[in-house]
């Protein structure tokens, strides 16, 4: 592994792979978000090698043929001595692989690794950030000093001359370009982490009570708290219907809800709580409606799926959420941190079984048109093959 022998050569003549290394806080990140990519990547001559917190998915990246370096990140930690040494340990991990293209994904790795790779003279760095998260969506005071710290990082180590930063949409895009973190000739815009719409393909509604889901890593700031309130002024006024959360807390972020908060809803009646879900096309199936009142995003992949599975879709006019809605056409468009608006644009879809095929329909469409995974993968390559002849 590594070299490729060309037929006729009888390895006299080897040609060098080029090595392609992710850095990315989760490995069930990598595997949801990132692992076509790197399969196509493999496909097309690179060396893959992942470094990663490797927690419960660390087999399935190893099965690709994908080399696995454990990695000590964790995305809560603000101790300054565990930081510096997640920092020496990127260094040496550089040095070592001595990658071409180092591919970072999420506020961590792109503030550690870009300085790492920066000290250890990696070739091409690209950085890809999903979102501007907790630090650019809180209020709070610590949220706010986190935010002048980092946008002065940023306008340091992205504007370098071998580097690329990868965003979801055009919100953040223009926020970067005016708070100059970085020069606007630097930014691709590639819309999400792109959906696979075989494995996520148009599902008729199933019979019954409607169903509406929130399916997230269950975080405050991804609107749960007006799901529920939603959930419980419409069961109030007799609307009869399921509300369904799907996934699991997320103690690594500050924004994570407890679990005897989620169990505690449950247990009152006023949603169902169905914790870790994998198999999102069929979970995806059993909802008449998909819900995400969140505060911010970069492009919520569940969307993406949700809209491939021929759901509508009720979510926030904030950024990132109104990339994948059209406002009437494929779902329904609600202010943030509104219960009330989610109410009534939950409870307009429930009693409009025509509204939500159409719906439903509209945003298969547009999934295949325009976000399908074959398009991000294609991007995607094009950046590495760009910062290669760089």
């Amino acid at each position: 592994m590594g070299h490729i022998d060309f037929p006729g050569m009888a390895g006299e003549h080897r040609v060098k792979r080029p090595k392609l290394l992710y850095v990315v806080t989760e490995d069930w990140y990598f595997c949801s978000h990132r692992m076509p990519i790197a399969i196509e990547a493999q496909k097309q001559g690179y060396e893959v090698v992942v470094a990663t917190r490797v927690d419960r998915h660390g087999k399935y990246i190893t099965d690709e043929g994908f080399k696995l370096i454990p990695l000590k990140m964790q995305r809560r930690s603000t101790n300054p001595f565990n930081e510096i040494a997640v920092i020496i340990q990127l260094i040496g991990i550089y040095r070592s692989e001595k990658p071409d293209v180092v591919h970072h994904v999420a506020m961590k790795p792109v503030l550690y690794g870009s300085l790492a790779a920066r000290l250890s003279l990696v070739p091409g760095v690209v950085n890809a950030l999903a979102g501007l998260g907790y630090v650019f969506t809180s209020d709070k005071i610590t949220a706010r000093f986190l935010r002048f710290i980092i946008g002065s990082a940023f306008r340091v180590l992205l504007n370098i001359r071998n580097s690329r930063l990868i965003l979801q949409n055009q919100d953040d895009r223009a926020i970067f370009i005016l708070k100059r973190f970085i020069n606007k000739d630097r930014i691709k815009l590639i819309r999400g982490s792109g959906v696979d719409t075989a494995i996520f393909s148009h599902k008729p509604e199933p019979s019954g009570i409607p169903v509406v889901m929130l399916a997230s890593r269950m975080l405050w700031d991804k609107g749960i708290k007006e799901f529920v309130e939603a959930a419980r002024q419409l069961k109030a006024h007799g609307v009869r219907a399921r509300f369904v959360l799907v996934g699991d807390t997320d103690t690594h972020n500050p924004s994570s809800i407890q679990k005897e908060q989620l169990t505690s809803w449950h247990t009152e009646g006023v949603i169902e709580w169905w914790g870790q879900c994998d198999n999102m096309p069929a979970v995806l199936a059993q909802s008449h409606c998909v819900c995400l009142p969140s505060y911010r995003e970069g492009l919520p992949k569940v969307l993406l799926e949700a809209a491939s599975t021929g759901r509508p879709i009720v979510t926030t006019n904030t950024p990132g959420c109104r990339e994948i809605v059209r406002n009437g056409e494929n779902g329904l468009l609600v202010s943030v941190r509104s219960a009330e608006k989610v109410a009534d644009a939950i409870q307009r879809l429930i009693e409009n079984p025509e509204l939500r095929q159409k719906m439903g329909a509209r945003g298969r469409e547009i999934v295949v048109s325009e976000f399908a995974i074959e398009k991000v993968i294609s991007e995607t390559m094009t950046v590495y093959k760009e910062l290669r002849q760089t």
